[in-house]
């Protein structure tokens, strides 16, 4: 018999929308989820916590309790990153034991732990802490394929795992890449070796993840990740009614109750449809030759969006698997996932390779993440290591003292507690947490496809802005009346017809005038992304030397270091810390 795990509610409407799926959305349909007999729901965890406060106005506990509320039967679980919980970074010992306890307290009974680096020792305090509070926990083994990651290597360290306490073991193949072969050879391996359940997660992004499946099933895999059928394929998992009509007998459950749940889910997709984007949606074989998770790849598609540069698209998608290389074959799993592809975007629109090297990337090499898993590239090694910072080799998070008490005092004088998880998410996300218990936050809108007006079938011009909110980008359309106008006088100005315009839409005559090239002034320092700027180093009078490091910018969730070009005195400067700035950029003179 094989058990079937329901992804629907967490990576489900993570990999196909972004993660958008309100929990107003879940609660109808949560008691006939508890009827069917899964293994366990996947509810929590990933993605899914910031981005309730990030873009739904939603506290992520509040909506973990009132699914325990409903759910009274079935294992409820989560994806946590190891140290990183369910943030970007390491956090101190005392937040990871306090926030697991917390997680176990408030409904969550599964734990699945990983590490971007397969790293054990980031995973250690983890797993105590999920035992201790009485939670069953699935280590999970990120898969990928590299000439440093082999299937010995795979099933040794789930045997480290086992003997760590974990109960369960996950291979958890984060970019779809795993072949009927490499499941049946991987899962027939750790079944033989251990002597707890192993469960398979797969994406359907290279398409072939059902045929994976049935080949795991062959092997004995005891747990299968599934999504229902409107959020499944592409770049989610395989459909739950697919498994179960091909293995009927073996899994125990009713298709007929699936079909009825998925109506449900067919409903929600159609209102979420404007966020599904067709690169999700779709297989892509290429994945198994560049390895990039779906994902990433519309993080990296946004990305160039972003900066202007979606003609460079394929030119990235060469040079990830490049820095991947580089940077030791890590697994592309956030944040390494997010590491390499930021990265590959800086050296492909540089036009030269590591000229602007994240910081993220020398943390990594240095060490800070993690144990890397294959030797860095020398080139790549002697640019990180001429600042003069020496690597580590102990567990990253010995360096980090405790948090929670200098955070307790920080939210506090802040006004923002009320409950120990408001605490947990205060540390975890600490200017968003401000922000959303401040009652700052809006819940955004969601897409829907153009409808003609005034029931005309034509389709009128659009003009289309990126606004930004608090760092984060929303792209606006605004169509305009019949009358041929905004109803903004300046944007009315901005799009009216000149001469040679004509027979072009409003948004064509916007993007030639952004695209227009101004000459720079001699000395001028211009930022290489568009990003918000996290701190000015020099101010004006300063004396800068060449290559020097005059701001930071964040970007991409990374930071990225701005230089000066040539050594001189700082003459002006355009910016300041915390203005949104975008791709070349005048943000200073020297000269």
């Amino acid at each position: 018999m094989v058990r079937i795990t329901d992804t629907t509610l967490r990576d489900g409407h993570q990999s196909l929308i972004a993660t958008r799926m309100r929990t107003r959305d879940m609660l109808p349909i949560l008691e006939k989820l508890d009827e069917v007999g899964f293994y366990s729901l996947e509810v929590w965890g990933g993605a899914t916590f910031d981005a309730a406060m990030r873009y739904l106005n939603e506290d992520p506990w509040d909506r973990l309790s009132a699914i325990r509320e409903r759910v009274k039967k079935t294992p409820l679980q989560m994806l946590l990153r190891g140290q990183n919980l369910v943030g970007y970074r390491h956090y101190a010992d005392d937040v990871v034991e306090r926030f697991v306890k917390k997680a176990v307290a408030n409904g969550i009974d599964i734990i699945r732990v990983f590490d971007a680096l397969n790293d054990i020792r980031n995973l250690e305090v983890a797993i105590k802490s999920g035992l201790d509070a009485g939670a069953h926990v699935q280590g999970a083994i990120c898969y990928t394929i590299s000439p440093v990651h082999t299937t010995d290597l795979f099933v040794e360290m789930a045997l480290q795992l086992e003997e760590m306490g974990c109960q369960s073991i996950c291979v958890k193949d984060m970019a779809g890449l795993i072949t009927p072969k490499a499941a049946r050879d991987l899962i027939g391996a750790l079944k033989r070796n251990l002597s707890v359940p192993v469960d398979l997660h797969t994406h359907c992004t290279s398409g072939v993840g059902p045929l994976s499946y049935l080949s795991a099933y062959e092997a004995g895999v005891d747990i299968l990740d599934c999504a229902f059928s409107p959020f499944a394929g592409g770049t989610s998992q395989p459909a739950v009614e697919t498994m179960v009509a091909a293995l009927p007998e073996e899994t125990g459950l009713d298709l007929r109750k699936l079909v009825e749940i998925g109506y449900y889910f067919n409903a929600l997709r159609e209102k979420y449809k404007g966020l599904i984007s067709p690169v999700s949606e779709r297989p892509d074989v290429t994945v198994l030759l560049h390895q990039i998770p779906g994902g990433m790849i519309s993080n990296l598609y946004s990305q160039l969006e972003k900066q202007k540069a979606l003609d460079r698209y394929e030119e990235v998608l060469k040079e990830v698997p490049r820095v991947r290389k580089d940077l030791g074959y890590p697994p592309l799993v956030t944040p390494t996932s997010q590491i390499v592809g930021t990265q590959a975007v800086f050296n492909v629109l540089a036009g030269e390779r590591y000229r602007d090297i994240t910081k993220e990337v020398k943390d990594y090499c240095l060490g800070y993440y993690g144990k890397v898993c294959g030797p860095i590239d020398p080139t790549l090694w002697a640019k990180v290591s001429e600042e003069g910072r020496p690597p580590i080799t102990c567990r990253p998070a010995d360096l980090l003292e405790p948090e929670l008490e200098r955070l307790k005092a920080e939210a506090q004088e802040a006004a923002i507690l009320t409950r120990e998880e408001d605490l947990l998410t205060y540390a975890l996300y600490p200017e968003l947490a401000v922000k959303f218990f401040r009652g700052e936050i809006q819940e955004e809108s969601l897409p829907a496809p153009p409808r003609p007006l005034d029931g005309k079938a034509e389709s009128l011009p659009m003009a289309e802005f990126v606004v930004n909110v608090d760092g984060e980008d929303f792209h606006v359309r605004i169509r305009p009346g019949v009358n041929g106008g905004f109803g903004i006088p300046e944007l009315d100005a901005l799009t009216k017809r000149r001469p040679g315009a004509e027979g072009r839409s409003a948004e064509e005559r916007i993007n030639d005038m952004r695209s227009r090239k101004v000459e720079l002034p001699k000395g001028a320092v211009t930022t290489p992304v568009g990003g918000m700027i996290l701190s000015l180093k020099v101010k004006v009078g300063d004396r800068v030397k060449e290559g020097e490091t005059v701001a930071i910018v964040e970007a991409m969730k990374m930071q990225v270091s701005v230089t000066a070009k040539e050594s001189g005195k700082v003459k002006e400067v355009y910016t300041y810390e915390g203005e949104v700035v975008d791709s070349g950029d005048i943000l200073m003179l020297v000269g």
